[in-house]
């Protein structure tokens, strides 16, 4: 099975929420097909469905005046955070091809996160009442999704390099009493984001069983769709 790479570099949230969006609608229709986007973000809080308000320890002006971009969405989860030094992967898939089991797919998404930790002899584990992957009760990646006629938008967001300066100003997924870690925290050094890269991508291939190839563009013709909610 195929599945397109498209790597956009560090890209607005926005602009890459339009982009899960358009391919999205293209692949319900038959117009593209799957495609994983892997990117970064600059610095950005996102609320999900579930989210609450209250989880964001300052105000959206002070959010403004340290430039971090404030968006509401659709997919699963309380607050999180993305920036520079983090990896995010929106796969964009049909799920009528893989079961419609939207657990298995998060475990699938898990499974990846695990594999790729288990490179650097970090051991993560999960959590069966919240989507994710924990180190020491500490979340190292946020998972969050959204099915729209069973094909998948959103994703997860690992956390690599990832400044705590950031994750300061929320309390993770709604969680009070844990931290966000990154990968560079647990070694004490600065980690190789096109190594990481390379071997999440190894480890999506095996979990997803799918060929992953490389593109230029993921879509096949122009849809419009609404940008998520800006404070």
């Amino acid at each position: 099975m195929r599945i397109n790479l498209y790597q956009p570099g560090k890209i607005a949230y926005d602009q890459a929420y339009r982009l899960q969006q358009e391919l999205r609608h293209q692949v319900i229709d038959g117009r593209a097909e799957e495609t994983l986007l892997l990117l970064e973000h600059p610095p950005t809080v996102t609320i999900g469905r579930s989210g609450d308000s209250g989880n964001i320890l300052v105000s959206p002006e002070r959010l403004a005046e340290l430039g971090v971009s404030l968006f509401f969405t659709e997919r699963g989860g309380d607050v999180t955070c993305h920036g520079p030094g983090q990896l995010v992967a929106y796969p964009i898939l049909d799920l009528t091809k893989r079961g419609r089991d939207a657990r298995h797919y998060i475990y699938q998404l898990e499974e990846v996160l695990l594999k790729t930790l288990s490179h650097y002899s970090i051991v993560g584990s999960r959590e069966e009442s919240h989507a994710g992957v924990w180190v020491d009760n500490n979340e190292i990646a946020a998972i969050g999704i959204s099915l729209r006629r069973w094909v998948t938008a959103h994703g997860l967001a690992l956390n690599v390099n990832t400044g705590a300066d950031l994750f300061s100003l929320i309390n993770p997924c709604g969680f009070t009493d844990r931290q966000a870690f990154s990968i560079s925290q647990i070694l004490a050094r600065q980690v190789d984001m096109d190594e990481v890269t390379r071997i999440f991508l190894n480890h999506f291939s095996e979990v997803f069983g799918a060929e992953l190839v490389t593109v230029n563009t993921p879509l096949g013709g122009a849809y419009e769709d609404p940008a998520p909610s800006l404070v």
